[in-house]
């Protein structure tokens, strides 16, 4: 049996337990989204219909990432803490519920003005298509199907918040997956039904989002957080309105990736046909690995951020940062590695069926490789971003994503000619290492040190034990299997198998090294061994 003193600190654990949970979820929740993914390249490939649901898609698709894994939780969450911390819990169910009534409304008459909007807004977000009428019109009608998604997405949101805060981090989690699961059953079920079946996949959006946020009532219900309209809405409890001023400068500073994505999607609207289709694809698969380590680990370390910056504990909260950062590189940057290499093999599988060519393949993977390079930047993010917050500070974040995305403009004109929408994905990449870069040494100034020579050395270690998954992932990439159809079964175990090995190697080199981040999992993995032994 361990000591005590072998064991991880039980903070590290609490957070390392909740972060595996929610991994886990969103795992099963992004292979559902391939899989949903996969049934829409089968059907559109990278036609000028898959063009228009895919901008369509960015509008509902964008707020999702925002407000799901983003500034409505790290807005609502540090307020709600501090009413559980220091106040009843019937007054933190007071304040749940008139956040809720004041979001409803608000989300109402937003969802609505969408709905007589859509053609400005297909406009602003896609001017080139306005060259193509029919192209344009097609948009213009899906985004009208999908907007409603907006209003279930929000409110899913707001319960995940909830929960979270309670440390119920699994029903919020597992939604997702819910929402994929409708969405494909659309696709599948109403395609037949429509001669364009673009519809059908957007239909699927809406009901998925109406899912994803009716699935997670029950838990809600359980911890006795049941939604109620609050009368009067005016005025508003002083809780909505410290959450007010958090969720606004919040939508910016966690959004400068989204908003940078909906910059690129704008831009390559003018490029040839299929360059949106290709980023959109390329970055569902940079958002396997983010969605699934990043968002998870995001979502575990704020509850516990914000109880430490409401108790002052500015010391442990220190702690916690440093620990997420050397996680979060320790997971994401061997995933990068790993996508440059295997992109083309990865994408050949999972997409190149029915309309999706080999054309489409390599432009999928050219913008997966642009991506990719900034991978690490995008995940440390979402881990330095929610501590400002934690900290109350909601304008340094702000203005550095003002800045990143002022940079990131001025990169997509400059790249976008020479390299085409491969430039656009590059810019993104660019701009968010440097929101990263200057996001951290900021934090450094406000919170003191934050064991900076444990993370490099950390960093290195990891570095070092990821170049052990190059040369067979090249390898294998360059094999003449991946140049023709047919064999499925043969590719995908090679792909299956040259992971597995390259995980084992990383793994085995992180040991041979005594990765401190390899020694904390592998104690926790043999913990609950032994707990369940005995």
């Amino acid at each position: 049996m361990a000591t005590t003193e072998n064991l991880p600190p039980k903070t590290e654990r609490k957070i390392a337990s909740a972060a595996g949970l929610v991994a886990f979820a969103t795992f099963v929740s992004r292979i559902l989204g391939f899989v949903r993914d996969m049934v829409l390249a089968n059907i559109f490939g990278a036609t000028v219909a898959a063009d228009a649901f895919y901008v369509a898609f960015r509008i509902p698709n964008m707020f999702r990432e925002l407000f799901a894994e983003g500034s409505m939780s790290a807005g609502f969450i540090p307020v709600f803490t501090k009413y559980l911390t220091h106040q009843t819990r019937e007054e933190a169910k007071t304040v749940a519920n008139a956040a809720f009534t004041t979001l409803f409304l608000i989300l109402i008459i937003v969802t609505c003005l969408g709905l007589i909007a859509s053609p400005n807004i297909v406009s602003a977000i896609a001017p080139g298509f306005r060259n193509n009428l029919h192209q344009f019109h097609l948009t213009t009608t899906l985004t009208r199907i999908m907007f409603p998604f907006l209003l279930f997405v929000s409110l899913a949101a707001l319960t995940m918040g909830i929960l979270n805060s309670l440390h119920r981090f699994g029903p919020p989690s597992f939604a997702s997956g819910v929402f994929n699961v409708v969405s494909i059953l659309s696709v599948l079920g109403l395609a037949p039904f429509f001669d364009e079946p673009t519809y059908a996949a957007a239909i699927g959006v809406t009901l998925g989002g109406l899912a994803q946020c009716l699935s997670q009532l029950p838990a809600l219900h359980q911890e006795g957080f049941p939604f109620s309209l609050r009368r009067p809405l005016w005025p508003l409890h002083p809780g909505v309105i410290q959450m007010g001023k958090l969720i606004l400068p919040t939508s910016v500073g966690m959004s400068v990736m989204q908003i940078n994505i909906f910059v690129s999607t704008l831009l390559a609207s003018f490029l040839p046909t299929g360059s949106v289709s290709f980023l959109y694809y390329g970055m569902r698969l940079i958002h396997f690995p983010l969605g699934i380590f990043a968002v998870a680990l995001s979502t575990a370390l704020l509850p516990t951020l914000s109880a430490q910056a409401a108790k002052g504990e500015t010391a442990a909260l220190r702690h916690t940062l440093s620990f997420g950062l050397r996680l979060i590189f320790f997971i994401t940057f061997p995933a990068m590695m790993g996508l440059i290499c295997l992109r083309i093999p990865i994408v050949h599988l999972l997409f190149e069926h029915g309309e999706f060519n080999a054309l489409a393949t390599m432009g999928t993977a050219n913008a997966i490789l642009f991506y990719a390079i900034g991978l690490w930047a995008f995940a440390g993010i979402r881990v330095v971003v929610p501590a400002f917050y934690a900290l109350s500070d909601t304008k340094t974040p702000v203005i550095v994503g003002i800045l990143a995305m002022a940079l990131n403009l001025v990169l997509n004109i400059l790249l976008m000619r020479p390299l085409e929408y491969k430039g656009l994905a590059l810019a993104t990449s660019l701009s968010a290492i440097f929101n990263f870069l200057a996001l951290l040494f900021i934090l450094r100034r406000h919170t003191g040190p934050i064991d900076g020579k444990r993370i490099l050395a950390s960093h290195i270690k990891t570095a070092i034990a990821s170049f052990t998954i190059i040369l067979p992932a090249l390898w294998v990439s360059r094999q003449a299997l991946w140049l023709s159809q047919g064999n499925w079964w043969i590719k995908g175990w090679t792909l299956t198998l040259t992971i597995t090995g390259g995980m084992a190697s990383y793994f085995l080199v992180q040991a041979m090294l005594k990765g401190e981040e390899f020694s904390f999992l592998w104690s926790m993995i043999k913990e609950r061994s032994q707990k369940r032994a005995g």
